[in-house]
Order: C-alpha cells, then sequence, then structure tokens
C-alpha cells in the first residue's frame, strides 16, 4: 500500500466515522445519582471523566442552567414520577444487565444525559457507553451528538482471565489497584466476569508487589464490589488417584472458598493441565461443590473437556446425562476441546456452554495468526502486543450462536485491544469493527486523535498479513504512529500508546532487517562457488562469512532498534510489561520476552555458520565444493525446477491455500503453518526446519515439461505420504530425520498436461504429541532431464 492510498484511505476512515451532528456541550456538568445502585456508577463516572481532563462533580440538586448526567437504576426509574415520561417508558425496554441513555436539550434549560439501567451492573454498562461516546479534554466535555440509545448483552458470560501468577507477562507485577483500575475498565467495555488462577505455577515472582494470597482475595473484593462475577481456574494437574494429594487439594480450595469475599464459579480444566480420566475428576469436581455451595449457594462448578479422547468425551456425557448434578453450571470449551457445535449439541439443555478463546498468542495456539511471516513468528514470539480486531471480530461473531458466551484465556494487557473486541462482540454480534475501535481510541486515547489512533491499530493489523518483505504499509503504518505521536507528545506515558507504538517501530524493524540480511545471504551464497583455479573452499566460505557479518557491523535501523529498546523500558515501568527475561523478568523467552529477540537472524546466517564448520573438517576439497553448491542453489535450484518452504508465506508460491478465518477460524480446513520452539527459541537448525505444516492441502504445479523427468524432494520429520494428482508414489530416498532427503520420482503419465497436483495423506500415528508427528517443511520439484 502506497502512503498515499493510505493516507487515502485513512480519510474515508475518518469522513465514515465523524458525526456531522450539533455537539451536546457537557461542560461543568453535575453527576446526579439516584439511589443506592446508582454511587458507585456515578463515582466512577465523576473520576473517568476527571482523569481526562474534564471537570464534573457529583451533586444531589441539579439547578437547570448546569448541564447534568442523572443516573438510576431500573427500580428506581419505576417509581419515580418526575421524570422525562419518554424516559419513564424505557423502564422495561433493557433486559438483564441492559440500559438506556436518552439526551434532553431544550431551550429552557442546560442539557441533561439520564442513564437507567439494571442494577449497578446494568448502570456501570451505561456509564460505559456514555464514556465511550464522551468527547473530553482539557477544553470541555460534550457528546458529538444527542446519544439516544437502549442496549442490552446478547450473551451472559463476557469476561477475561487475569491470572496473579509468575507465568503471566504484567498481572504479576501490578498493585490491587492497578487491579482495580483495569477491571474497571473491562467492565466500561462489557465485562461481567474475571477469572483468577489461585494456585497454579507456584513459581516465586520477583515482581510480584503483594502475596499471592492476599491478591487473590483483593481480586475477589474488587469483583464484589463492581458487582461482577468472580470465577477461578484450578486444574486437577495431579493424579487423583493419590489420595493424599486429592485430600490437599479439596482442603486447600475450601479454604480459599471460605475466605472469597465473592466467588461464583470454579472451572476445572479436563486438561492442559491435568490427565485424569472423567470417572476420577467428576467425583473430585463434586467433592469440591459441597464446601463451595456452603459458603456460596449461588456459586457453580464448571469443566472443560481439553485433552479428552473419544472414550472419555462419550464417558462425560453418558455420565451428565444420567446424573444430571445440580452443582455443574456448563462446560467450557478451549484449545484442545471438542469442536463448539458438537459441544453444544451433545450439552443437555440445562447446562451453559462457554467459549475459552485465547486472544493472547500468535503461534501454537488455539487461534494462530493466519500465514504469519517467519520473521515475525522469530522475533515476536508467541505473546507480543497482538492487536488483531478484525480476525477476533470474526472468531467471536462465528461462535457466538452456539455459546452463552466467553471468558479469555489472556495472560498480559498484550490482548488489551482483543479484550475490548471479544466484550463488545458478545454484547452486540452486529456491531462494526471500526466502531468498537474507535470507541478504544477515543476512550483511552481521547477525541482529538481517536479517528487517528482507530486506523492505526487497523493498520497493525495489517501489517501482519501477508509476506513482510513485500508489505510495504508497514512503513506507513510507523509513519502514521510517528504522526501520531508528533501530534499528541501527552500521551508518551499512556501505556497503551506505547504498546502500540512498539508493535509500529517493531514491525518495521523486522521488516528492514528482513530486507537487509536476506539481501546479505544472497550475496554471500554468490561467493560460494570458485572464483579462480587457486581459490579454495575455505576462501569462500570465509567470503561469506564476512559478508554475514555486517548485520552486525553495520546495522539495518539503529535508530528502530533504540525506539524498541526505549519504548521497552517505557511499558515496564508503567504497565509491568516484562519484554526481557533477563532485565525484566518475563517468565520465560516465550512469554512475551520480545527485546530479547531483536537482534535474532532473520535469514540463514546461523546454519550457515554451523555447516561451514562441519565442511571445514573434511579432507576431500572436492565434497567441500560439492556441499558448498548444495548450499548456494538450495532455494534456487536451476531452470525448470521449483522449491517452497511450505509454512512461508514469501516462499511457498505452490502451496495451495484454503478457506479464510471468516469461515473457517480454527484453521482445520486450511491448514496454517506453525513454528517448533526449540531451544527456548534460539535454536541454530535452517529456519525452514522450524517453520512446518503437518499437511498442506498440497502442491499445484502448472507449466511443466510434458516430456521431462522430474523428482519430488522434501525435507520434515519422520513420514511423508505424497500423492500426485491422486496417486501414490514411492520414495527411492527416505530420510527421516530433521533436514533428512525424501524423494519421489513423478510418473510419466501425470506431466502429460504439463500440470500436477501433489497431496499427501495424514500418517496413522495414534497417541503421538504433536510435537513428535510427522511434518514436512521443505519440498523442491527438480527437473532431472
Amino acid at each position: 500500500m502506497t502512503h498515499r492510498f493510505f493516507l487515502i484511505f485513512m480519510g474515508i476512515f475518518y469522513i465514515s466515522l465523524v458525526s456531522t451532528a450539533a455537539p451536546v456541550l457537557l461542560d461543568g456538568a453535575v453527576i446526579t445519582p439516584m439511589g443506592a445502585e446508582a454511587a458507585l456508577p456515578a463515582q466512577v463516572l465523576m473520576e473517568e471523566i476527571n482523569k481526562r481532563g474534564g471537570a464534573v462533580s457529583i451533586s444531589q440538586e441539579p439547578d437547570g442552567k448546569t448541564p447534568a448526567i442523572t443516573i438510576i437504576s431500573r427500580e428506581k426509574l419505576r417509581f419515580e414520577s418526575l421524570l422525562p415520561q419518554e424516559f419513564a417508558m424505557r423502564v422495561d425496554a433493557f433486559g438483564v444487565e441492559g440500559y438506556t441513555i436518552l439526551t434532553q436539550e431544550t431551550t429552557k434549560s442546560a442539557p441533561r444525559v439520564w442513564v437507567a439501567g439494571d442494577g449497578q451492573r446494568g448502570l456501570l454498562y451505561g456509564v460505559g457507553r456514555l464514556l465511550r461516546a464522551l468527547q473530553i479534554s482539557g477544553d470541555g466535555v460534550s457528546l458529538p451528538g444527542p446519544l439516544d440509545e437502549t442496549s442490552s448483552p446478547r450473551q451472559s458470560i463476557r469476561g477475561h482471565q487475569l491470572g496473579y501468577r509468575a507465568a503471566a507477562n504484567s498481572y504479576d507485577a501490578w498493585s490491587a489497584e492497578q487491579y482495580e483500575q483495569y477491571i474497571r475498565e473491562l467492565i466500561l467495555f462489557g465485562a461481567n466476569s474475571i477469572e483468577n488462577i489461585p494456585f497454579q505455577d507456584d513459581r516465586p515472582s520477583p515482581v510480584m508487589k503483594s502475596p499471592r494470597d492476599e491478591m487473590n482475595l483483593a481480586i475477589s473484593e474488587i469483583c464484589k464490589k463492581y458487582d461482577i462475577q468472580y470465577w477461578v481456574w484450578v486444574p486437577a494437574d495431579f493424579d487423583l488417584n493419590d489420595a493424599g494429594l486429592r485430600e490437599k487439594a479439596l482442603e486447600e480450595n475450601a479454604a480459599f472458598y471460605r475466605e472469597c469475599p465473592r466467588l461464583d464459579a470454579i472451572f476445572v480444566p479436563g486438561g492442559d493441565p491435568g490427565d485424569n480420566h472423567p470417572r476420577l475428576l467428576l467425583p473430585y469436581m463434586e467433592a469440591l461443590s459441597k464446601p463451595l455451595m456452603e459458603t456460596h449457594p449461588g456459586a457453580r462448578m464448571w469443566i472443560s473437556l481439553q485433552g479428552f479422547d473419544e472414550e472419555q468425551v462419550d464417558y462425560f456425557y453418558q455420565w451428565l446425562n444420567d446424573h444430571q448434578p445440580d452443582w455443574l453450571g456448563g462446560v467450557v470449551a478451549g484449545p484442545s476441546s471438542p469442536p463448539i457445535p458438537e459441544t453444544r449439541l451433545r450439552l443437555p439443555a440445562r447446562y451453559k456452554l462457554r467459549h475459552y478463546p485465547d486472544i493472547t498468542h500468535t503461534v501454537r495456539c488455539q487461534y494462530p495468526v493466519p500465514w504469519w511471516d517467519p520473521a515475525f513468528a522469530f522475533t515476536l514470539g508467541r505473546e507480543p502486543v497482538n492487536p488483531m480486531p478484525v480476525y477476533y471480530a470474526q472468531i467471536a461473531r462465528y461462535y457466538a450462536p452456539y455459546t452463552d458466551g466467553f471468558l479469555s484465556y489472556s495472560d498480559g494487557v498484550n490482548d488489551d485491544v482483543n479484550k475490548a473486541v471479544w466484550s463488545q462482540i458478545a454484547w452486540d454480534p452486529d456491531r462494526p469493527i471500526d466502531e468498537i475501535v474507535l470507541d478504544y481510541a477515543r476512550f483511552f486515547f481521547g477525541a482529538g486523535v481517536s479517528h487517528g489512533a482507530a486506523a492505526g491499530i487497523l493498520a497493525l493489523e495489517r501489517n501482519w498479513r501477508g509476506a513482510l518483505r513485500l508489505n510495504g504499509g508497514v512503513e506507513t503504518t510507523l509513519s502514521h504512529w510517528r504522526e501520531l505521536e508528533r501530534r499528541r507528545p501527552e500521551l508518551n506515558d499512556n501505556w497503551r500508546w506505547q504498546m502500540m507504538l512498539l508493535r509500529a517501530n517493531y514491525d518495521a524493524y523486522d521488516r528492514r532487517r528482513l530486507i537487509y540480511e536476506e539481501t546479505l545471504e544472497d550475496h554471500a551464497n554468490n561467493e560460494l562457488i570458485k572464483k579462480s583455479p587457486d581459490d579454495t573452499p575455505s576462501a569462500a566460505m570465509d567470503r561469506a562469512l564476512k559478508i554475514l557479518a555486517k548485520a552486525d557491523e553495520h546495522a539495518a535501523a539503529p535508530k528502530l532498534r533504540q525506539r524498541i529498546i526505549d519504548l521497552c523500558e517505557a511499558l515496564n515501568q508503567s504497565i509491568g510489561l516484562q519484554t526481557s527475561v533477563e532485565k525484566y523478568h518475563a517468565s520465560g523467552p516465550e512469554r512475551g520476552a520480545v527485546l530479547d529477540f531483536i537482534d535474532h537472524p532473520l535469514n540463514d546466517r546461523w546454519w550457515l555458520e554451523d555447516q561451514f564448520t562441519e565442511i571445514r573438517l573434511f579432507k576431500d576439497e572436492t565434497e567441500q565444493w560439492r556441499r558448498l553448491e548444495t548450499i548456494r542453489t538450495w532455494e534456487h535450484p536451476g531452470p525448470g525446477s521449483y522449491y517452497d518452504d511450505i509454512g512461508n508465506v514469501a516462499k511457498s508460491p505452490h502451496v495451495i491455500r484454503g478457506e479464510d478465518v471468516n469461515t473457517d477460524p480454527e484453521v482445520e480446513i486450511n491448514p496454517n503453518p506453525d513454528w517448533m520452539w526449540w531451544n527456548s527459541g534460539k535454536s541454530r537448525l535452517r529456519p525452514s526446519w522450524i517453520t512446518k505444516m503437518d499437511w498442506p492441502l498440497g502442491l499445484r504445479y502448472a507449466g511443466l515439461d510434458p516430456h521431462g523427468k522430474y523428482v519430488l524432494r522434501m525435507t520434515g520429520y519422520k513420514d511423508a505420504l505424497p500423492r500426485v494428482d491422486g496417486e501414490p508414489v514411492k520414495p527411492t530416498v527416505y530420510g527421516k530425520e530433521i533436514g533428512e532427503i525424501k524423494e519421489f520420482p513423478v510418473p510419466a503419465d501425470a506431466l502429460k498436461d504439463g500440470i500436477i497436483e501433489v497431496t499427501f495423506d495424514d500418517p496413522y500415528e495414534p497417541g503421538v504429541n504433536w510435537r513428535q508427528e510427522s511434518r514436512l517443511n521443505e519440498v523442491w520439484l527438480i527437473k532431472t532431464q
């Protein structure tokens, strides 16, 4: 996308979202709470307006001369007589947790906004809607036009997991006050549930400000204060046949239940972690339910079928149909669970179904980024800042008809935009995603920059589409965010702003390095031939290594690199984001430690260095030159031959793509690339052996020589069962280890039309962990004659 086209797009985006109505001025408004349930929502409204530069106050008696905002519960609305008739008639217009908002403007008095809701919770959602619409700055408070809206949530469960544990990339660094503010903000976007992790992952965290048992109860207290549900995730990650461990867990849970000011649900996953048969897990859950319901009568147990095999799934449903327990609230569908449509079909109607979407990870996860460029996978990794509003809106909408809502898996603030999106889609699946993102930008960054920031967030998602090297929009996105940064320096301490800037800078840094380092590798490969009669393999390798080392000596973008380092420091100070294991105490390199991979090679440099070391050991110079020629032509096998790095979106021109996420959200029909996790992300193997698919839909080749001879060559791991035009082919070479070659001659009959299609049968590997399953890395079609 050119810079000019991008700016034109931005203009269209702005025009589509800017209101043409006259603004409703609410400068100096007084907020009037009517009834006890309105007190906290009124306080929240005042505090959130004033911290953004407004100046409003709470008063029980608006004078008619000053703009006013009245907050009133449904029950108060039902019996209050001195209210506008149009507003009073809405008493039954909104449902559970719903709200209604009316703007009243007359020539005789100052504007007045009325907000009614279903109890305190409904009022908080009404206040949230008002706050997301308000334009607030030091210059005043206003609505872009009269707000007249009645709304109720479509789904009854809308929440996020905020586990206070060492594995988190930010939550473990928070105080109770930070937790409260963050939970408040989630509520203002429609959340009604928070899930904590009180026991699992007992590693000490050097960044924790409070003991874990204290924070567990503090989060419960916050949920009680705001009248939202408090869930806890308590896996049975031990053998339930062990009576001692079972009793210890029961006692630990019972003690925790007694101490919690509020507790609504206990979620016991069937697996991930845990490996107990449901015949053991269900009685254990029943035992947990007794102390739970003694202290919190309305609370219920929830189970997921994660990791269950077919027999265990059948056992669960038979048991459920036989017993129909009152202590069970429903089933949770998470990663490695049976399909959600099937679960809803088999689950008795009396039980709810909760979606457990992983919104925090990018690879090796439930919803991986579709066809992510390996440069991002090797640097940003599994848990970076990942705003993907369009992608997650599609997934949320796809599953909404089957479920009663969601409670997401999250391990930090990196997925903050995604939380807002999921909450809003669960409230109203029909709400346009650009409106949701604009609300987010207006509320957190201010009206003056909201349209630009919203467009910038959507642009960050587009940065991850397609081949990075070819995505010029990445540079335009960086320019856009730099311009926003120049216009709004007062946002430099805003952690959400810092996260967007980090991504914009990191994406552009990756792209510049990728282009530079791939060019260096091309030049290095050109040195791996005999330049003169007295040239030696050792000299050729020395020349190549000197070229590859330029990545260190002459960095691609040193200013961008330093900006990334500065933003990582700022984020650690502002919100506790841990982008480095050593520097900021990230719990592991896979847990958002993007700073630790800032210099990770984006070419084959490490593999080449190791190959050269091995080749130097050969005594035979002819063999050395032969090996160097293999390396030089690895991705360029010559005229009439083709190479595909199967999982690399930039280097897989023959791989057949299938359906998009809108119809295949779990990439079951259209396989998606993935990346193995070896040596804490620092594997020196050839990157194409770390990137993999198991298995692609196929590869299609056209324009082949009908009279030629071809061989399919592959690398991967363990077995490969290819077919050419539907017919199985036999190997002549069959290496099964990583990097070893397999070869399959192509039948002459298949070449008659000059087109072949290669597909793959799945090897039969029952009970094999995914890390040990057969997989495919690279495919060549070599013309041998």
